[in-house]
């Protein structure tokens, strides 16, 4: 849990367990509570490297994520828990019937009976851990452009900016990927969070992947990742072409919230070949993951194409 404390020199907020402030690297008060000893027991995915919490309801010691051996941590760093969490709105039974309807859609060129035949042979809830960030930025940048070039293709700019983030959703997964991560993010209701405290999900908790000594390290590479992409979208760079963008962030004010999101990872099976899926815990519209193609159905159709070019080209000929 965050403790309301702020600090001596630049007035950010303090976590529990923070050595120094993550602005400007004055030691904490020494009234910040430390701890002793372990703080969190997790189980460590041998597969996937996911950090998970027990769950004999669901299953576990077998991963959520990727059904791998779990083996046993008791880190004696400070481990970043998730402290909000919220709740699913979508039971497996919905999850379940979201991905054959999302097997209906994939198209042409995907097997004709594939939502008809294809088994779920594993549906896991799982919540996945990302941090919930409000911060104020000072951005340096710097970038070659096409405006302003003279006789040269490129030129160089650079400016200076002042960009907000507002309950930005940061992924800290390691059970699920990235990618799959960001697709997740837009879908989530961020005024459902509840403390974890006062709620359990009804899946497989899973815990942060770093430890509380990186995680902030963690934050600012991801802010200065999302500046580089916003300045590279937004106009803020002259011209219609530029190459190098760079950034530099100097944050204020940095609030962030360790919270859990909802999913479901789904397992099914077309003929001899399994298959994984995610539905999202709240929306069971957004669903996505890997599926097979019809290699008849794509033969099929570059013989016609062929077929069409051969045809051409004698017309042409004559």
């Amino acid at each position: 849990m965050m403790l309301a404390l702020a600090c001596d020199g630049c007035s950010s907020p303090l976590d529990a367990d923070d050595l120094r402030c993550s602005i400007c690297a004055r030691a904490t008060p020494a009234r910040v509570a430390r701890r002793e000893g372990p703080i969190a027991t997790i189980l460590r995915c041998k597969g996937c490297g996911a950090a998970l919490a027990y769950n004999a309801d669901v299953g576990a010691p077998r991963c959520a994520f990727c059904r791998e051996v779990l083996v046993l941590e008791t880190p004696r760093d400070p481990v970043e828990q998730p402290e909000l969490v919220i709740p699913f709105s979508v039971t497996p039974e919905v999850a379940a019937g979201a991905l054959r309807a999302w097997l209906g859609t994939l198209g042409f060129f995907r097997p004709s009976d594939l939502a008809r035949t294809a088994s779920v042979e594993g549906l896991v809830a799982i919540a996945w851990c990302g941090w919930l960030v409000d911060v104020d930025a000072h951005v340096s940048w710097t970038a070659d452009s096409n405006a302003g070039t003279g006789r040269s293709d490129w030129a160089p700019h650079a400016g200076e900016v002042k960009m907000p983030f507002r309950r930005l959703v940061i992924p800290a997964s390691r059970g699920l990927r990235e990618s799959e991560c960001v697709r997740l993010v837009p879908g989530y209701d961020i005024a459902a969070l509840v403390p974890c405290s006062s709620h359990t999900p009804a899946g497989t908790l899973e815990h942060f992947d770093v430890q509380r000594s990186a995680a902030r390290r963690a934050v600012v590479a991801a802010l200065e990742n999302e500046s580089k992409r916003r300045i590279a979208t937004d106009g803020t760079i002259p011209g219609s072409r530029f190459r190098n963008v760079q950034v530099s962030v100097l944050l204020s004010s940095l609030h962030t919230k360790r919270v859990a999101l909802p999913a479901y990872v789904l397992a099914y099976r077309y003929k001899s070949t399994v298959h994984r899926a995610i539905v999202h815990g709240q929306d069971a519209r957004l669903t996505f993951g890997s599926a097979p193609y019809s290699m008849a159905k794509i033969a099929l159709v570059a013989l016609v194409a062929v077929a069409v070019l051969v045809i051409i080209v004698a017309v042409a000929s004559r």
